[in-house]
């Protein structure tokens, strides 16, 4: 795994089966972004075979082989779709068609889990919403740096044992660096990723809903910035945003493409949790000036200050419990209003932002 590029951050923990060979059978469709590889990976270490994979790019998809040893390269996505053994496709295709690749997989009886942003319009978000209580089918959404980061999981445990009270507020931050020379073109263009508040701030918005219990929210303000990278005049390279539970809490995050080359990772992402007993920080990729080492997590309430180094101690349980919940129609991963309203909650934000500096993005 590549700390120092974010998009092809790709965690392995250990195997925790929750099904046996063959019970659930996935394939993978749309290779754009490198998070693939780390929602492949959750699957299967939970128990899911991956038996094949589509994209009109044969290099991605050899690439995409030689990680997967044993995968079938399909000929077409009608081919994966077509195939009744397979129960769910994982896909990172351009986010602008992330939505719709999801309708057709769920049209054809499969469960869908997408890359955040799943969604870069509400209105892709309404027909994702109406065809899931159609089908009964999974709609599910890679909000990795929570469900895939071990410091984050446990912070959402210490909540749910009251560590800390209840929780009032939240503060985080999603640095990442840009390698801008190795991007594709169409993470540039906010038509094709959304903007970046829809995009990277999702991350935040997820978290922000999960940690305090919230199931809706309201954003209060919200702007965006191209800083430094004026050679792509549309990019977003900054942007925050406040918002207010609907049961009070309140939440400030920021987002940026400003990550210096002398950090050891791609991204100093961090969150500051208060509760009425006391609050939690999660240092999720590197304690700078310390230690090189993830996942720290520093606790502080009415018995002490205490400090966790969580990597390889925690593991990523949303994987066998998304599995499970595909399986057996229940919601112990991720509840589908949750995914949903995060995505939504991201457009909002992207929506009512004012911009600082740089060109305003044409809005459809």
């Amino acid at each position: 795994m590549n700390k120092n590029d974010g998009m092809n951050y790709a965690p392995e923990g250990n195997f925790n089966k929750v099904v046996g060979e063959g019970e659930f059978v996935f394939a993978a469709i749309g290779l754009d972004h490198g998070h693939i590889f780390g929602m492949c990976n959750g699957l299967i270490e939970a128990g899911g075979d991956l038996v094949a994979v589509y994209d009109p790019d044969p290099a991605k998809v050899k690439s995409f082989c030689e990680k997967f040893p044993g995968v079938v390269p399909a000929q077409s996505e009608e081919e994966i779709l077509q195939d009744s053994s397979i129960q769910l496709v994982a896909a990172a295709n351009i986010p602008a068609y992330r939505g719709e690749l999801g309708l057709r997989v769920l049209d054809h009886g499969k469960h869908y889990f997408v890359d955040k942003p799943a969604f870069t319009k509400k209105e892709q978000i309404e027909l994702a919403r109406k065809k899931t209580e159609e089908t009964g089918l999974k709609w599910g959404i890679y909000y990795s740096e929570r469900l895939h980061v071990e410091s984050a999981v446990f912070a959402g445990q210490l909540i749910d044992e009251g560590a800390i009270g209840r929780v009032i507020q939240v503060i985080g931050t999603g640095p990442h660096r840009a390698n801008a020379d190795k991007r594709p073109d169409w993470f540039f263009d906010p038509e094709s990723y959304g903007g970046i508040l829809c995009d990277i701030g999702s991350h935040q918005i997820e978290q922000f809903l999960h940690y305090t219990g919230a199931k809706d929210a309201k954003v209060l303000h919200s702007k965006v910035a191209n800083y430094h990278h004026k050679n792509y005049p549309d990019f977003e390279d900054f942007g925050d945003a406040t918002l207010v539970a609907d049961n009070g809490a309140t939440f400030y995050f920021r987002v940026d493409w400003f990550t210096p080359d002398g950090l050891g990772t791609w991204g100093d992402g961090r969150a500051l949790i208060l509760g009425t007993e006391g609050y939690i920080e999660v240092r999720k990729y590197i304690d700078i000036g310390r230690s090189n080492t993830s996942n720290h997590l520093y606790l502080v309430n009415q018995e002490g200050e205490k400090h966790f180094e969580l990597s390889g101690k925690v593991g990523y349980p949303f994987f066998g419990q998304f599995i499970l919940d595909c399986l057996n129609g229940t919601e112990s991963a991720m509840t589908q209003a949750h995914a949903f309203k995060a995505a939504e909650l991201c457009i909002d934000a992207q929506e009512k932002a004012i911009t600082i500096e740089g060109k305003q993005p044409t809005k459809a």
